[in-house]
C-alpha cells in the first residue's frame, strides 16, 4: 500500500548531471521546432534552467514536408552557434537529424553519407498513421550501410499498442529505443502512458530524449511523473551519457 501512496518525481528531477539530450529541434527555421534565432535562444535558455548542458539537436528530414539536406543542416548548425552569444557553446551543441524511414530515405543513406548522434548512431523515425511495408528490409540496409538505428519515441506510434511482440520484433531486428521524457507525464495521453509503462518494465527502453519543439514542451518538463514503473527511467536517462561530446 505505502508504494501506491509514494509521492512520485518530478521529470526535472531526474535529469541526471552527465544527460546529453539526443532528440530536439532547436535549429531555428528548418522545421516544426524553433521558428526564429530567438526561440532557439529562448529554448536553449529554459533547458539549461533545468539542468540541460549537452544538446544534440535533430532537425527532421522528410521528403517534401522537411526536405532537409545534410549540407542545410550543418549551415544552419554554424549560423546558429555563432549567434548564440556564448562562449565555448560549441563544445555543448551539435546537429544530426531525425530521418523518416521511407523509400526516400532507403535511397539516401545508399547515396550519401547520414547525420549521426555518434559514431554510426542514427536517429529514425516512423509515420504516426503506419509504419512502412518493408520497415524490416529498410532497417537491415541500414545496418548493412554501417549504421545503427535508433527508433524515436516508440511509445507513441498507436499501430504498435496491442502487443509488445512488435516491438521486440523491432528489437530483435537491431533498434534501440529512444523514449521521449515527456510521456512520462502524460503529455502524450494515457495509452501512451500505458505502453510507456510496459516498455520500461520489460527493459525495452534504451535512451531518453525532450523532443523539444517549443516552450509547451518545456513546461511539461516541470510536471510530475505519472508512470507507475517510473523507477526505471534513472537508469535509461544515465545511458544518454554514451553520447558525451
Amino acid at each position: 500500500m505505502l508504494h501506491f501512496l509514494k509521492s512520485k518525481p518530478f521529470l526535472r528531477d531526474l535529469i541526471p548531471e552527465n544527460y546529453v539530450d539526443i532528440h530536439s529541434h532547436l535549429l531555428p527555421g528548418i522545421d516544426d521546432g524553433a521558428a526564429s534565432i530567438e526561440d532557439t535562444k529562448l529554448l536553449i535558455s529554459r533547458l539549461q534552467e533545468i539542468g540541460f548542458k549537452k544538446f544534440i539537436t535533430t532537425p527532421h528530414v522528410l521528403g517534401e514536408v522537411w526536405n532537409n539536406s545534410r549540407i542545410q543542416i550543418e549551415e544552419n548548425e554554424s549560423r546558429t552557434i555563432q549567434n548564440l552569444d556564448t562562449p565555448n557553446f560549441n563544445t555543448h551543441f551539435k546537429a544530426a537529424a531525425e530521418y523518416m524511414i521511407d523509400e526516400e530515405f532507403r535511397q539516401l543513406f545508399k547515396k550519401e553519407k547520414l547525420l549521426t548522434l555518434k559514431d554510426n548512431y542514427v536517429l529514425v523515425e516512423l509515420s504516426y498513421l503506419y509504419p512502412p511495408l518493408q520497415v524490416y528490409d529498410i532497417l537491415f540496409e541500414l545496418q548493412v550501410a554501417g549504421y545503427q538505428p535508433i527508433l524515436a519515441h516508440p511509445e507513441r506510434y498507436v499501430f504498435y499498442h496491442h502487443s509488445l511482440s512488435d516491438y521486440k520484433k523491432l528489437k530483435d531486428a537491431g533498434c534501440f529505443f529512444q523514449l521521449n521524457m515527456l510521456s512520462a507525464t502524460g503529455y502524450y495521453g494515457a495509452s501512451v502512458v500505458k505502453i510507456t509503462d510496459a516498455l520500461l518494465k520489460n527493459g525495452l527502453i534504451d535512451f531518453v530524449g525532450s523532443d523539444v519543439h517549443h516552450t509547451r514542451h518545456i513546461d511539461s518538463i516541470h510536471k510530475k511523473i505519472v508512470l507507475k514503473n517510473h523507477e526505471y527511467l534513472h537508469s535509461v536517462f544515465q545511458n544518454n551519457a554514451s553520447f558525451n561530446f
